[in-house]
């Protein structure tokens, strides 16, 4: 299954959640107003989870100039996938960590923990 499709079941089931509890809560008027919300949920989620995440992890985007390894290896990496390339973020944490969000590909991002960035070295930050 796709994550496009997967997505659209996650929402649609949330969605579905959210109208029953409103449905046990409020009656037909609690029902209407779960629809209200589980529509600007999923739509403030499907927007913005990318931009909530970075600013969880107070994430911050890093340039060529400031992370030339990072930021080379994952523009390598993407024009070998023939992908765009992402916007490259580093997170201020020591626990290494690594991970990629976005809704798709023109709107990528590649987060990656100072952490990691100490831990690893060059070929294991390029297969994380």
């Amino acid at each position: 299954m796709g994550n496009q499709i997967r997505t659209t079941v996650l929402l649609a089931g949330m969605t579905g959640l959210i109208l029953l509890i409103g449905q046990l809560l409020g009656g037909r008027q609690g029902m209407t107003i779960a629809l209200v919300l589980a529509a600007g949920m999923n739509f403030f989620s499907y927007w913005y989870s990318d931009k909530i995440v970075l600013r969880m992890y107070r994430a911050q985007e890093a340039t060529a100039q400031q992370a030339p390894e990072l930021y080379g290896m994952v523009e390598n990496l993407a024009r070998q996938a023939s992908l765009p390339m992402p916007r490259v973020y580093i997170i201020p944490q020591e626990t290494p960590n690594a991970f990629a969000t976005g809704r798709n590909p023109a709107h990528a991002v590649v987060a990656v923990t100072e952490g990691l960035l100490k831990l690893l070295d060059k070929k294991e930050k390029k297969g994380v």
